[in-house]
């Protein structure tokens, strides 16, 4: 064991009285080799001195003094070993390699809870981490192990969970809703839309956007390819047919859901009673249609036939669903309801040609047989107002005025409608129809509360409807119908007709 450094060292301990080596006292004090060896030393020390004072400047060359202290040192423990029994020095315990710690940003001094008793139990290797780390989950400290960082925090890896399943999120990527971590998967489930059609995810488009198509009143989402890939579509309430779902095909290719068709009407004699309600409508308006006009129920192929043959009125494209006629023709309609058959297809449809004799301005109504009560009874009251400013002079009118007051009377039905259908009691649709109108309007609501109330469905398709009025974008119905119900509003139904009457326009 070496524990002489220099020979002022060996001078320093010598004169303190403490030999020591290794923290033990030496056995080899008195020894003369030693005191010879010392005296040695000091007279070599004292002979540099002289020299160096006789000189003025002397350098000292230090690796060499080093290499002689070292042999000196050699040949002294030599000594030793010769003259006493060998001592076998106690073994240093070999040391661990010491692994150099990465390198971290300062973080705030650690603190460590007291010490737990386990008993016999081995304490683990004490990790001092650089920084106190609480699971945001659990609230706990993080110990050693492994650990996510991720959210702004610090989690458990069995802390952190799907918010939808509340299974351990083990994946490499994650999704997020309202700082809620989701699986991909879950997430995908509860936010991304599925279609409505074919109850499949809505695929992304080429720049990986959500792209689909929605209904701007039922809200159905579906995919854009069902636009081309021939899914049915209702002809009345115009919302997509899902698969799997049974709707019934008419005879001319058009498709009606069976909530709609719980309410069509799709035979002439059907309708009757529906055209006395309307005429009773505007019979409270005092507006009474004093020729009797017949009305019947034809197929789309017959309607577009008297449409060719007609010389005067304003259709609406690219279907027309009513027509009021002023020639005399021949029209088929339709005598008795048919019957469905299999695959809900329309079977034994029963017409009979009718004969329309000019007696007046307005030979017949004709409307588009199928369709469900309240649209057919818009429709009817539309019609009935072009019989009747024909029948009360009010000829040649542009087509804005002319279809955009008939579109006025048609959602004024329907508004009739459904409040008299509504939970409401009568007072209440009585104000409530008789506002924009003349004070006999109550009549015509009273009469429709006598039909009961409406089924949800019903009720929702009759807000269809007069969306469809309010939202056309044509300038005939569309544009004409938003001027004259402001007119209507703003001064009443029958000033509105003599602005009409006498200028040809609606009053601003």
């Amino acid at each position: 064991m070496y524990d002489f450094m220099t020979n002022r060292h060996l001078r320093y301990r010598f004169f303190e009285g403490s030999w020591r080596a290794g923290g033990e006292l030496s056995d080899y004090e008195n020894n003369e080799d030693i005191d010879h060896a010392i005296a040695l030393s000091l007279a070599e020390e004292e002979e540099r001195q002289r020299e160096k004072d006789q000189k003025g400047k002397h350098v000292i060359d230090h690796d060499s003094q080093l290499e002689e202290d070292e042999l000196l040192a050699k040949a002294l423990q030599e000594s030793l070993n010769m003259d006493s029994p060998a001592q076998t020095p106690p073994e240093t315990p070999p040391r661990l390699p010491v692994q150099p710690l990465p390198q971290l940003p300062p973080q705030p001094t650690p603190h460590f809870p007291p010490p737990i008793d386990r008993g016999n139990m081995w304490q683990p290797y004490p990790f001092f981490s650089y920084g106190y780390r609480t699971c945001s989950g659990c609230g706990a400290e993080i110990g050693h192990g492994r650990y996510l960082s991720c959210m702004g925090g610090f989690w458990h890896p069995e802390c952190f969970r799907c918010h939808s399943c509340n299974e351990p999120i083990t994946d490499y990527e994650f999704s997020m809703s309202r700082n809620r971590p989701f699986h991909k998967l879950c997430y995908k489930e509860q936010h991304h839309p599925r279609c409505d059609v074919c109850q499949n995810f809505i695929p992304t488009n080429a720049a990986g956007l959500i792209e689909y198509r929605a209904h701007p009143f039922w809200m159905q989402k579906y995919c854009p390819s069902h636009e081309y890939d021939k899914t049915p579509r209702c002809c009345s309430c115009e919302r997509m047919e899902p698969r799997d779902t049974n709707y019934l095909v008419l005879d001319d290719g058009r498709k009606l859901c069976l909530e709609c068709l719980d309410s069509a009407i799709v035979d002439t004699n059907e309708c009757q009673p529906l055209y006395l309600e309307i005429q009773e409508f505007y019979e409270g308006l005092n507006m009474k249609v004093e020729q009797q006009v017949p009305l019947l129920l034809v197929e789309r192929q017959a309607l577009n036939e008297a449409m060719e043959g007609e010389k005067q009125g304003h259709y609406h494209l690219p279907e027309t669903r009513g027509l009021c006629l002023s020639e005399e023709q021949t029209v088929r309609t339709i005598l008795r309801r048919p019957r469905i058959g299999g695959g809900h297809k329309i079977m034994d449809m029963i017409t009979e040609p009718y004969r329309l004799i000019r007696r007046c301005e307005v030979t017949a109504i004709l409307i588009l047989y199928g369709l469900p009560r309240l649209l057919t009874g818009s429709i009817l009251a539309h019609e009935m107002m072009h019989a009747w400013l024909r029948l009360n002079g009010y000829p040649n009118l542009r087509p804005d005025v002319e279809e955009g007051i008939c579109q006025v009377l048609a959602h004024m039905w329907l508004e009739s409608e459904i409040v008299a259908g509504s939970s409401s009691s009568s007072g209440a649709s009585s104000s409530s129809s008789s506002s924009p109108m003349d004070p006999g309007a109550s009549s015509s609501s009273s009469s429709s509360s006598k039909k009961g109330k409406r089924s949800p469905f019903e009720r929702k398709l009759g807000d269809f409807f007069k969306h469809q009025i309010e939202s056309d974008a044509s300038p005939a119905y569309g544009e004409g119908f938003r001027i004259g119900n402001q007119a209507v509003n703003k001064y009443g139904l029958r000033r509105t007709l003599d602005h009409i009457r006498l200028t040809g326009s609606f009053p601003c």
